[in-house]
Parts: structure tokens; sequence; C-alpha cells
């Protein structure tokens, strides 16, 4: 009897009616129909879950993968972590620590972590006061942002943040990039050709500035921000229609710049 109920089990685990049935349903529910796969599983519980799921398909075609993996849809398009739209614009941020790799190899492992966990204290609670930190790169981050306002004004207060921190008679230089496009969000994190032109706007910054593109720069406040090009250095990698620009503060009127 037992073996004839695994045996009808697996059948029904295998059923191709219900598994077209089940991958019909997963296209027109909630969240992103092809969720399960690396690219879109976090590191959060759920995400955990799918990619311990997501296996079964390698072996086999699975129903029961499919409802796991359905619910799971469901439940990251509910609890407000689905998929962006393609169209929607999102500012990003990132940042890094000019020179910090040569300094490293002077003065060793213990020194640098050191650094690193200083850096992390006086920025990341910037960063999440306006957005969001979506992965530590080494000595920098990357991070989104509900305005190019507000990740500018983030960028400006964590590189004067870290510029007083000292490091065993050591000053770091912070220096960041802002960009504003259309990445593809994929479970926490983001691709696409917007991430890579927000790294290297980041790569045109010298220690200690803050860049913008030029996209980002013709959404800018110009009563609180003033822009400067960068004719000296455009920035490798940076397409030929962007242009970045060295941004800072302005200065209340009466006072100097």
């Amino acid at each position: 009897m037992r073996r004839r109920m695994l045996e009808a089990a697996g059948r029904i685990d295998s059923d191709p009616r219900l598994l077209a049935a089940l991958e019909w349903a997963r296209s027109r529910l909630p969240g992103d129909p092809a969720y399960g796969d690396p690219l879109s599983t976090g590191d959060d519980a759920v995400g955990r879950l799918a990619a311990q799921l997501a296996p079964l398909a390698a072996t086999r075609p699975s129903v029961l993968r499919e409802v796991g993996l359905t619910a799971l849809q469901v439940w990251q398009a509910h609890a407000g972590v689905e998929e962006r739209p393609s169209d929607e614009h999102v500012v990003v941020l990132f940042t890094d620590l000019a020179g910090f790799s040569d300094w490293t190899l002077e003065v060793g492992d213990d020194v640098a972590v050191h650094a690193l966990r200083r850096v992390g204290a006086a920025v990341e609670p910037l960063v999440r006061r306006r957005g969001r930190v979506v992965k530590r790169l080494g000595d920098g981050l990357m991070a989104v942002h509900p305005s190019v306002e507000d990740a500018v004004e983030v960028a400006l207060a964590a590189r004067d943040a870290v510029g007083e921190l000292d490091v065993d008679g050591y000053r770091l230089h912070l220096r960041a990039g802002v960009h504003v496009g259309t990445p593809q969000q994929l479970g926490g994190d983001y691709y696409g050709r917007d991430v890579n032109i927000a790294a290297r706007i980041t790569d045109a910054a010298g220690p200690g500035e803050v860049c913008v593109s030029s996209p980002t720069r013709a959404l800018l406040d110009g009563g609180r921000f003033a822009t400067f090009p960068l004719s000296r250095r455009r920035g490798k990698g940076v397409p030929p229609d962007i242009t970045p620009w060295r941004v800072g503060r302005r200065a209340p009127e009466g006072l100097p710049g």
C-alpha cells in the first residue's frame, strides 16, 4: 500500500498537465514569474528557501517545486519586494575609498579592517536615512535612493564624515558617483547599463570628490548644488553621451563659495 501511494504521488508530482497549469498561473500572478533562479533570490530567509527549491528542476520537473515557488512569488509581490517596472527610474550611488588598496599593502589587514569598520559606521547610517544599501563592495558600497538630491546629499555627507576620520594618523578619502536610470531589479540587487554607468562615474571622481552623470545633473536643484565639468578626465567606460560632473553644495548667500 505504501509503495503504491508513493508511486501515485510521484506521478502527480511530475504530471505534465499540472505542471503546465502551474506555469500558466505563475505567469499571471503578481511578482516575478521566473522567481527562483540565482539572480532573483536575495539573501533573506525567503530567498534562501527559493534557492533550495530551484535545484529540484535540474533533476526532474516537479509540481511541488512549482507550488512552493508560486507561493513565494506571491509573497514576494505582496511584501513589497517585487521587481520594479523596467521603466521606473532609480538613483544609484556608488562609493569607495581612493587609494585604499595601495594603503592596505603598507599597513596590513588588521588596520585595514579597523578602517573599514569605522568607515561603515560613519557612512551606512547616512545612506539608510534616505535610501537603501544594496550591497557592500570591499572598501565601498552600492545604494539606491528615491531622488537625485537625496543621493547627492548623502554622498557629500559621507565624504565629509570619512574625511574627519583618523586611522593611525592616516586620513581616508571617500569618492562617490551618482547616476539616474532604469536598471533591472532582481533579488534585491540591480543590473544593467545604468548600474555600470554609475560605477564608471565613480571611477571618474578623484579623492574626496562626488561626481554625477549629466542626466543626474539635469535633475539637480541648482539652488542647493553647484556642478563643475571634469575636462581633465572623462572616466574610463563612460558612454560618449554621458558627461561626468563634479558636484558640491552651494554656499549660503553672503558667504564665500
